[in-house]
C-alpha cells in the first residue's frame, strides 16, 4: 500500500510539471510547494480532515525518500471551512499568493465547481480525487475517479438483461446534490 501512496503522489505532481502548469515560484530553494484544500472545520471537517492527512502522510513519505526531483515537497495547507465560496477564495490564495505547483482537495461537487473558474483563469492545476458526476471538463483539473455513464450505466444493464433478473421498472431516487441529480438524469436519459 505505501509503494501505491508513494507512486501516486510522485506521478502526480511529477505530472504537474511535466504538463507544464507549474509556476516558477513554486520550484524556489529546495521545495516544491503543493497546496491542500479541504475542510478542517464545518460540517465537512469530518470527511475532509482525514484526507488532508492522508497527503501529509504521503507528503513525509515522499520527503523521507528524498523528495522529488531533488527537492522536498512543502505542503501548504488551508481550511475553507465548508463554505464553498471560500473554497475559491482559498484556491486563489495557494496559487497567487503561495505559489503552489498543484492543488490537492475538494470533497464535494459544489465545492470543486466553485473553485473551477479559479484554476482556470490562474491556469492552476487541480487534483481532485473523488467520484464526480461528469459533464465537466477542464484542462486545470484531474479528475481522479469515475462518472455515472462508467458503473450506473453497466449495472443498468446488467439489471436488465436476462442474468440480471429482467428488471423492466426503475425508481430513481437520491439526496438533493449535484451528483444524484445528475447521476438521475444521466441514468433516465439511458433508461428512455
Amino acid at each position: 500500500m505505501t509503494a501505491k501512496r508513494h507512486s501516486w503522489l510522485h506521478a502526480t505532481v511529477a505530472s504537474a510539471f511535466l504538463w507544464g502548469a507549474v509556476a516558477t515560484p513554486a520550484l524556489a530553494a529546495d521545495t516544491i510547494k503543493i497546496g491542500i484544500l479541504h475542510s478542517l472545520s464545518g460540517t465537512m471537517a469530518i470527511s475532509e480532515t482525514i484526507l488532508k492527512d492522508l497527503m501529509l502522510m504521503q507528503v513525509a513519505d515522499q520527503n523521507a525518500k528524498g523528495g522529488l526531483l531533488g527537492k522536498k515537497i512543502e505542503p501548504v495547507v488551508v481550511d475553507p471551512a465548508s463554505n464553498w465560496p471560500l473554497f475559491a477564495e482559498k484556491a486563489r490564495e495557494l496559487i497567487s499568493k503561495d505559489k503552489v505547483a498543484a492543488v490537492f482537495g475538494c470533497w464535494t461537487s459544489v465545492s470543486r465547481k466553485s473553485v473551477l473558474p479559479v484554476f482556470e483563469e490562474l491556469n492552476g492545476l487541480l487534483f481532485y480525487p473523488l467520484e464526480y458526476e461528469g459533464e465537466e471538463s477542464s484542462y486545470n483539473i484531474f479528475y481522479g475517479s469515475s462518472v455515472p455513464d462508467n458503473k450506473a450505466i453497466p449495472a443498468v444493464k446488467y439489471l436488465m438483461s436476462k442474468d440480471g433478473g429482467n428488471v423492466k421498472r426503475f425508481v430513481l431516487e437520491g439526496t438533493d446534490y449535484v451528483y444524484p441529480r445528475t447521476s438521475n438524469k444521466i441514468i433516465r436519459a439511458y433508461l428512455k
